[in-house]
């Protein structure tokens, strides 16, 4: 079996949708191709608004499989009031997850928490 080779890089949340586990302008270390962990944050494309125009490339939390089609994962926002996630376009493919989220490298550096409080 050969071994997964991982990219990293470097993007900056925009929006409040991932608040308060994240802010607008955060910069996070993003290790693409990585195998997504329930409870973690991802970096994932959503579904293409109904128009067609595609949505920004997203920051959401990695809540399980879609109990419809287990080849599919279920997204979520951390703030209800704000942005995209399954509750309002569904499941996404595998292919749909592009990274996990590494750690926060600024302002705050350190890993974001992996699950909501309950």
């Amino acid at each position: 079996m050969r071994p997964r080779i991982l990219r990293l890089g470097v993007v900056r949340v925009s929006g409040r949708s991932m608040t308060p586990t994240l802010r607008d302008g955060d910069l996070l270390l993003i290790a693409y191709a990585a195998r997504p962990r329930l409870g973690s944050l991802v970096l994932a494309r959503l579904p293409p608004q109904p128009d067609g125009t595609p949505r920004p490339v997203a920051v959401k939390r990695l809540t399980g499989r879609d109990p419809a089609d287990p080849a599919r994962w279920w997204l979520e926002r951390d703030n209800p009031r704000e942005g995209v996630d399954s509750w309002l376009v569904g499941s996404v493919g595998a292919d749909a997850v592009l990274g996990r989220v590494v750690t926060r490298i600024w302002p705050r550096p350190g890993r974001p928490r992996t699950a909501l409080p309950r």
